[in-house]
C-alpha cells in the first residue's frame, strides 16, 4: 500500500475551511504537479494512467502512486510534432508534461477509448524507456465472458506493475487497497450528495478541485482531506440563491479549464457532472472477500457509471443522463465536448434528441483545456439561464 511519511500535499492542514479550499484550488490549477514531484523526491515511484478508468488499487497495492494523466493548460511545443493536427488537446499536452519533465513516471498506461488514444502508449513508448502499456477494457461488457476476460487483463497489469515495484503484489495487499479506495468512493459520494442537496454550500470550482486531487495524491491523504473538510462544508451557513440547477455533461476525458468551471459556478448551481468520472467510475463498494482482481472486474462491469467511451447496452447513455438530471432535480443540462473529441461530439447528438423528447432544456458548447477567454461563452450561458429563470 502507498506510504506517505511526508505528506505530498500539506498546505491545506491547520487552515480555515476557506484557506484550505484555496490551497486545493491552487494545487489543481498549478501546471507543475508538485505533489507528484514530492512523491518522487521522497523515493516513491509513479504510474501514470490516461483517461478514463483504471484499477488504481493495483498500483496502490504495490506502494506506488497512481497519477491521473489529465493534460494541462499548456502549449504542446515539444509534443506537437508527435501527433496529427486534428486531434484533441489532452493527447498532446499530456505528452508535453512528460517530455518537458514536469511529470516523471515509472510506467504509463493508456486505453483504446478512441481512434486517437489507441496509439498513445506506442507514442509514449518511442520517447521513454519505462514500460508504456495499453489496458484493454472489454469492448463488449455485456458478454458473459467479460468479467473473466477483465480479471485476466487486470492480472496482466498486476504482473507488469510488480516488475516496476520490484516485489509481489499479494491478494492481501490488494484487499487492503480496495478498502482504502472504498472509503474514498464513499467520501466522494458524500461530496456529490452535498452538490445535489445543498449546492450553495460549496462552489463548483471547490468541488472540482476536491475531486481532481484524488488523482494527484495518495488516497490515504485524499481520504483525510475529505474527511476533514466535508463536515466543515456541511456546517456552513451560506444561504440558497435564486439560481437554476444544472448538470454538466462532457468532462469524461479532457477537462474543461478551471476558469470555465468557475464561470459556470457564478451563473448556476452545478448539481452533478461527469468531470473526472474515471475517479468515480465505480459507484458502490468493491467486495473485500474472495479474489480481489475478480472483485474489481465485477465492480467495473456491474457497479459503474457511464461514459461515451464504454458501450454497454444495459446503460443507454441518453437514459443515464436523464436519470442523472432527474436524481439531481436539475432544471437543465450543459452538453459540452472537448474540441476534436469524436466520442464526445457524437454523443451530443444523441443527448440533444433525448432531452428534446423529455422537454429538458440544454445548452450545447465546446471547450479546450487551454482556453483563456470566456466572455462570449459567459454571456451565452447567462442568456440561457435568464431565459429559464424568467420564462
Amino acid at each position: 500500500m502507498s506510504q506517505f511519511p511526508n505528506p505530498t500535499f500539506p498546505e491545506w492542514r491547520d487552515k480555515s475551511l476557506d484557506d484550505a479550499l484555496l490551497e486545493c484550488r491552487d494545487q489543481v490549477e498549478s501546471p507543475d504537479f508538485e505533489t507528484v514531484q514530492r512523491w518522487r523526491e521522497a523515493g516513491g515511484k509513479v504510474v501514470g494512467h490516461f483517461q478514463v478508468s483504471f484499477p488504481e488499487e493495483i498500483v496502490h497495492a504495490a506502494g506506488m502512486l497512481p497519477f491521473k494523466v489529465r493534460g494541462a493548460p499548456t502549449d504542446p511545443n515539444l509534443a506537437d510534432s508527435h501527433f496529427g493536427s486534428y486531434l484533441c488537446s489532452i493527447l498532446k499536452t499530456s505528452l508535453e508534461l512528460a517530455l518537458s519533465d514536469k511529470v516523471e513516471l515509472d510506467m504509463f498506461v493508456s486505453h483504446p477509448i478512441c481512434d486517437a488514444a489507441r496509439n498513445l502508449a506506442a507514442i509514449w513508448g518511442r520517447n521513454f524507456d519505462y514500460p508504456c502499456q495499453t489496458l484493454y477494457l472489454p469492448q463488449n461488457p455485456n458478454s458473459t465472458g467479460s468479467i473473466d476476460y477483465l480479471r485476466h487483463e487486470y492480472d496482466r497489469m498486476r504482473r507488469v506493475v510488480e516488475e516496476i515495484a520490484g516485489h509481489e503484489i499479494t491478494d492481501e495487499a490488494l484487499a487492503q487497497s480496495i478498502a482504502v479506495f472504498n472509503e474514498n468512493r464513499r467520501l466522494m459520494r458524500e461530496l456529490y450528495d452535498i452538490k445535489r442537496e445543498q449546492p450553495w454550500l460549496i462552489a463548483a470550482e471547490d468541488a472540482y478541485a476536491l475531486v481532481s486531487l484524488a488523482g494527484m495524491i495518495p488516497r490515504e491523504e485524499h481520504n483525510e482531506l475529505l474527511a476533514t473538510l466535508l463536515p466543515q462544508i456541511r456546517e456552513r451557513t451560506a444561504k440558497q440563491e435564486d439560481r437554476i440547477r444544472v448538470v454538466f455533461e462532457g468532462g469524461f476525458c479532457e477537462q474543461p479549464p478551471f476558469d470555465l468551471i468557475r464561470m459556470l459556478g457564478r451563473t448556476c448551481y452545478l448539481v452533478d457532472d461527469d468531470l473526472h468520472i474515471g475517479l468515480r467510475w465505480i459507484t458502490d463498494d468493491v467486495d473485500l472477500d474472495g479474489d480481489p482482481l475478480r472483485n474489481l472486474a465485477v465492480a467495473y462491469i456491474e457497479r459503474s457509471s457511464y461514459s461515451p467511451v464504454q458501450h454497454d447496452t444495459r446503460k443507454p447513455k441518453e437514459k443515464m443522463l436523464i436519470a442523472r438530471i432527474n436524481e439531481a432535480r436539475a432544471d437543465a443540462a450543459i452538453l459540452a465536448a472537448a474540441k476534436m473529441c469524436e466520442p464526445g461530439l457524437e454523443e451530443q447528438v444523441a443527448y440533444t434528441h433525448a432531452l428534446d423528447d423529455e422537454g429538458i432544456a440544454y445548452f450545447v458548447s465546446e471547450f479546450e483545456e487551454n482556453m483563456t477567454t470566456f466572455g462570449q461563452l459567459e454571456m451565452q450561458v447567462e442568456t440561457f439561464v435568464e431565459n429559464l429563470l424568467f420564462a
